[in-house]
């Protein structure tokens, strides 16, 4: 269905993806006028997903204007599932696609490793500093069971 292992949902283990994106102009630009527009309307898509579980917000309810140390021109989206399933199904499948056939128009082509997914205990919310750990171990060591792509996923760490 999606070139990748499925796996169940599990009580015990969710999902969490990091992507970060660079913007080709100010977030209150006009070249970002019409990506800015949609985040309401895709984030809250997201929030009523099927395995939709959390995702970085600020009060506002979006995530540009939380804090990180990506750099200034870079916008951070993060969020946890039930299960790679779920994500790949709100990701490829729903109007989000859409918005990332736009990407081009307001971010730049990224050279390096720019999304990772790792499994954290049911319940966890992972930090902005945990995620960039697990882009940087990503980056550094290639797929692994603690962070991974679509590509080459992992399942659910076993039972202990």
């Amino acid at each position: 269905m999606n070139g990748y292992q499925s796996e169940a949902p599990t009580l015990q283990w969710e999902l969490a993806q990091l992507n970060i994106a660079q913007m080709q102009a100010p977030i209150d630009s006009p070249q970002l006028a019409d990506f800015v527009a949609d985040l309401d309307r895709i984030n809250g898509l997201a929030d009523e997903a099927e395995g939709f579980v959390w995702r970085l917000q600020s009060e506002e309810g979006d995530a540009t204007e939380v804090p990180h140390d990506f750099g200034p021109d870079m916008l951070v989206n993060m969020s946890v599932w039930a299960s790679a399933d779920h994500l790949h199904q709100f990701i490829y499948r729903t109007a989000h696609a859409q918005v990332m056939s736009r990407r081009r128009e307001w971010f730049e082509r990224m050279t390096d490793t720019y999304q990772v997914l790792w499994w954290v205990p049911a319940g966890h919310r992972p930090t902005v500093v945990e995620a960039r750990q697990r882009l940087d171990r990503l980056r550094s060591q290639g797929p692994t069971p603690d962070a991974f792509t679509f590509k080459q996923h992992f399942p659910p760490p076993a039972k202990d």
